[in-house]
């Protein structure tokens, strides 16, 4: 599943426009790697988001087509979250 749709559909982002937007600026790793919008994801990835002053690193559990909003969180686990000054 493209990486733009996995985080809408996760709701770890919540407009898939705003996703891409986030991957587009190269916010967002998958595995150590930077990712692009079109990028792949799978269960068992890593990913790491930076939120403004915050990294969130996630680890894909599951990759469905549509969730719903009580299904989402299911679909990946925070491994942790830190704060980046600078």
């Amino acid at each position: 599943m493209r990486l733009d749709k996995f985080l809408k559909v996760s709701r770890l982002i919540k407009r898939r426009t705003l996703a891409k937007e986030v991957c587009d600026q190269g916010r967002i790793s998958i595995n150590g790697n930077q990712a692009k919008a079109g990028s792949d994801v799978k269960a068992g990835d890593e990913l790491i988001i930076r939120f403004g002053q915050k990294l969130v690193t996630v680890s894909v559990d599951i990759v469905k087509e549509t969730s719903r909003k009580d299904e989402a969180g299911m679909m990946y686990t925070i491994v942790k979250e830190e704060q980046v000054n600078g």
